[in-house]
């Protein structure tokens, strides 16, 4: 029978519990606060493989960077083919343009930073392109305080690159050099809040979906106090035949001066689920997505799912998009000596189509403007001489 150990009476301990509310043996936490650690990969572990909403973020952000159409061009001419888009469209062996650019995105939000290696031969254009993992990455700096290597570590081994060979994109950091802060840093806190909520959620569905109750024991012929052995016995029990899904509705018994107190809902335990909608919104503004299209309620901010995709677009994707793209053209026109830019094309982005139609035909219109102005306020490069 459960609980029948206490049947029996035993001898006071030498020493016992001295505070007034020994009697009770009620179940809860308490303590300081402990934040997770700050380092990439603790950040990675927490706000993007173990918290939804950075999984989220990051995702739709980098996939929707990633899959934005571009155009090669320099000041003379649009180019339908280039060696640097037959480079991007086929990076590597085993990735395609969108895979290598969702990974160098994905690691501008978690990190800060995207290093992009060159494989370049003897003589010639570069032959492949390769995303980095940026934890694995050390900036060598050299005397004028410019990197002039980059060390990338895998355990014990190490391979030194020249600065050249890379293409190190950073986030603006305003206490660091060399190193960019990464989105999941200003959303860490956000973080550890939305997890510890998650996690009490979790806890309170093991314990039969209720708060923690009390044990009141009042003992035999008036004792208020149990022994070490009974304490301890009694927490077993409860752990084993009372705590979890399958002993939901499992009643009690009770024996040996015992009574049950159930504690009702408090409203610091009511407010859990507000925190935890706060805190995914604090994610998702640290991010630069609208909370709308996460699917965190509560957010009335756009009219309407349009709206909130646009601004979505307009306001994150592309200025990211916009400085991985100068950042990458430089670089590759630095080793090639052909100076191209390579940028989104606005006209192909879905989501800004209404916004290009009113430019286009504001742009049209113009009757005031030539036709070289015009292609220039358009982004088009100079129509060349017949």
């Amino acid at each position: 029978m459960v609980l029948d150990f206490l049947k029996k009476s035993e001898p006071t301990p030498p020493e016992v519990k001295a505070s007034a509310s020994a009697k009770l043996a009620v179940w809860g936490s308490s303590g300081r606060v402990v934040w997770s650690p700050r380092d990439v990969g603790s950040l990675t572990k927490n706000g993007f493989l173990g918290n939804p909403v950075g999984f989220r973020a990051v995702k739709i952000i980098a996939e929707a960077a990633a899959a934005l159409p571009v155009i090669c061009r320099d000041a003379e001419r649009r180019y339908e083919t280039h060696p640097a888009l037959m480079l991007l469209n086929r990076p590597n062996a085993g990735q395609t343009r969108v895979d290598l650019l969702e990974a160098a995105f994905a690691q501008l939000m978690l990190s800060g930073n995207a290093y992009v290696e060159a494989v370049i031969p003897e003589a010639g254009y570069p032959a492949e392109l390769h995303v980095l993992r940026s934890e694995r990455m050390s900036l060598i700096p050299g005397a004028d305080g410019w990197p002039k290597a980059y060390d990338y570590t895998v355990g014990s081994r190490k391979h030194r690159y020249p600065a050249e060979l890379i293409c190190h994109i950073r986030n603006f950091h305003p206490q660091d050099d060399h190193h960019g802060l990464a989105p999941i840093q200003a959303a860490a806190t956000a973080i550890d809040v939305h997890n510890s909520a998650a996690r009490w959620s979790k806890s309170l569905l093991d314990n039969a979906a209720r708060p923690s109750g009390a044990i009141i024991y009042k003992g035999l012929e008036g004792a208020g106090t149990m022994s070490q052995d009974q304490f301890d016995r009694l927490q077993m029990e409860l752990e084993s035949h009372h705590q979890g899904a399958r002993n939901a509705g499992r009643p009690m018994l009770l024996e040996g001066g015992l009574d049950w107190k159930p504690m009702g809902f408090s409203p610091s335990d009511m407010e859990f689920q507000k925190t935890k909608d706060a805190a995914a919104r604090d994610i998702a503004l640290a991010f630069g997505v609208p909370p709308m299209l996460l699917g965190i309620p509560g957010d009335a901010t756009y009219a309407n799912y349009a709206e909130a995709n646009r601004a979505f677009y307009r306001l994150t994707v592309l200025p990211l998009a916009q400085k991985v793209w100068a950042s990458v053209s430089y670089w590759l026109s630095g080793i090639s000596g052909d100076v191209v830019e390579v940028t989104p094309d606005l006209d192909g982005v879905p989501a800004l189509a209404a916004e290009r139609d009113a430019h286009w035909r504001r742009v049209s219109e113009s009757a005031f403007l030539s036709d070289a102005e015009k292609r220039r306020m358009l982004g088009l490069p100079e129509q060349p001489e017949p």
